[in-house]
């Protein structure tokens, strides 16, 4: 937990980086104090990223686009793909990094990526109902349909259900799966 007195201490040496280095392995939420010289200074928010993935957001927009700084958020917290570069959004191995973690991940991909089977494969195994962000191509995949719902559970197998195409809907195979 950050305290007012943690908060006025890294607003005092905002541009101070043994200071940050120091701090961040504790504290890495205050990263957000740093100077922008900080935030965009690759050690120092890798040291944040190490104790907290999430820290991507307070990481320079230069950052946000380096794949190495990227793939260490979302490989910890998967829904941090929000914050990187729209060029990595586009990036399979950011991609499959986030969706081993979080299969919501999808939901930030490209186009191009939702229509990836090895992207949408990884996402599903983790979430199968994000089969809802899926190109309708592959939406209309056998293997697809199979894998979202063997890998849903019971609770979800409808829903992952009502996500495929109506060809494979009127499916008896994939209805017997249910």
């Amino acid at each position: 937990m950050i305290g007012d007195e943690d908060i006025l201490e890294a607003k005092q040496h905002s541009n101070d980086k043994k200071f940050f280095l120091n701090i961040l392995k504790e504290n890495p939420k205050l990263l957000e104090w740093a100077s922008d010289e900080l935030k965009n200074d690759k050690e120092v928010v890798m040291k944040a990223l190490e104790a907290d993935g999430g820290m991507l957001e307070f990481a320079s927009d230069d950052l946000k686009n380096d794949k190495e700084v990227v793939i260490k958020s979302v490989s910890k917290v998967g829904w941090t793909c929000c914050f990187a570069s729209e060029n990595l959004k586009d990036d399979k191995d950011v991609l499959i990094a986030g969706t081993k973690v979080d299969g919501q991940v999808l939901y930030y991909a490209s186009k191009r990526l939702r229509d990836d089977r090895e992207v949408v494969l990884s996402a599903i195994e983790n979430k199968p109902t994000i089969l809802k962000y899926v190109s309708f191509r592959l939406r209309d995949d056998e293997e697809i349909a199979r894998y979202a719902i063997e890998h849903a559970s019971d609770k979800t197998k409808k829903e992952v259900y009502s996500y495929l195409s109506e060809r494979l809907q009127s499916n008896e195979e994939i209805k017997n799966l249910l």
